[in-house]
């Protein structure tokens, strides 16, 4: 487990991915943020991959799962934010841009 606040960086199955399309297809470097239960099961708060430019939501989430088994317990709770806007994993396109930010925000209890 790495201490709070460490940034961790990962080049996912993604990396080398070939310029189609204009290079609508690159890999771009995004942070991925992690919390609540999701840090818990990732191990981290925060780390950068890389991913193709267009991905859906459940591309994405699918490659982070990849890299972080674990998490698949959460996959029908899970909700992401990508630049701060909601989205719900599904077929989704995301147009990512470098430098990017992807909360991974688990459900959170409370009463």
């Amino acid at each position: 487990r790495l201490p709070s606040g460490r940034r961790r960086h990962r080049e996912s199955a993604a990396e080398g991915c070939p310029p189609r399309d204009g290079g609508s297809m690159r890999c771009q470097q995004v942070s991925v943020l992690y919390f609540a239960r999701s840090a818990e099961l990732a191990g981290l708060r925060c780390e950068t991959l890389s991913v193709p430019r267009q991905i859906t939501a459940l591309q994405l989430w699918e490659e982070i799962v990849r890299l972080h088994p674990r998490l698949a317990v959460i996959r029908d709770q899970v909700v992401f934010a990508v630049r701060q806007e909601y989205v719900l994993l599904g077929d989704q396109l995301l147009v990512l841009q470098p430098g990017d930010e992807v909360a991974i925000i688990p459900p959170i209890s409370g009463g």
